[in-house]
């Protein structure tokens, strides 16, 4: 019995097609395809645009979230030490900053040099070693003192000053001036205005609030 030979055509068609890679038009075939320069400088001004538009933001929001905690810390301190000193005259003749740092040594609000406890940073602004610190001073011959913080962001306007309104009698904020937006003491008392603290503020960290305590 003969055997009739496979014709070419059959014995292409017994064979497993291979799969063709598609390829665009004016490109190897093979040759795997990357970004070019331009799509990355695009990608990279995009990614740099958001990130001056947003950070700032960021930060204030995070700001604005720490104030009511930074001034729960200082409220506290100020009616400790007022307790502290009742009954004496000039109670706070001696009082300086490193009182306020051993007051808040244990705190997870404010940043306290554990050295010597001079130097307190608010964390509302400023860069927490030379700027961006609480310092306090006795005023009126030790009949009174002031706490005061420089360096603190426009974000924190005016909740800090509305916080700690409750324990200070006199408010001064130095930003786009120096104004006084409360004072219990004047001979004609100045009842504190949360709108003039707004607008004695600056944009930036570039804003100083005086608290003073009797």
């Amino acid at each position: 019995m003969s055997r009739h030979p496979i014709t070419p055509s059959l014995a292409a068609a017994s064979q497993p097609r291979r799969a063709r890679t598609p390829w665009r038009r004016g490109t190897r075939p093979g040759r795997s395809q990357g970004f070019s320069l331009v799509e990355v400088s695009i990608v990279t001004a995009i990614i740099l645009i958001v990130s001056i538009i947003g950070i700032p933001a960021i930060n204030g929001y995070v700001i604005e979230n720490k104030v009511p905690e930074v001034a729960g810390e200082l409220q506290r301190y100020v009616a400790r030490t007022k307790a502290n000193s009742q009954g004496t005259a000039n109670p706070y003749a001696d009082i300086d900053t490193s009182h306020l740092g051993r007051s808040l040594r244990g705190s997870s609000v404010v940043a306290v040099d554990a050295a010597t406890f001079g130097r307190v940073a608010h964390g509302l602004g400023g860069n927490g070693t030379s700027t961006g610190l609480i310092s306090v001073a006795a005023s009126d011959g030790g009949a009174s003192f002031t706490l005061t913080l420089d360096a603190v962001n426009d974000a924190a306007c005016p909740a800090l000053s509305s916080l700690l309104q409750r324990v200070a009698e006199r408010i001064e904020i130095g930003g786009a001036g120096n104004t006084v937006v409360k004072d219990a003491r004047a001979a004609t008392p100045l009842a504190y205005s949360p709108l003039a603290a707004q607008e004695a503020c600056r944009t930036g960290d570039l804003n100083t609030f005086a608290f003073t305590v009797w």
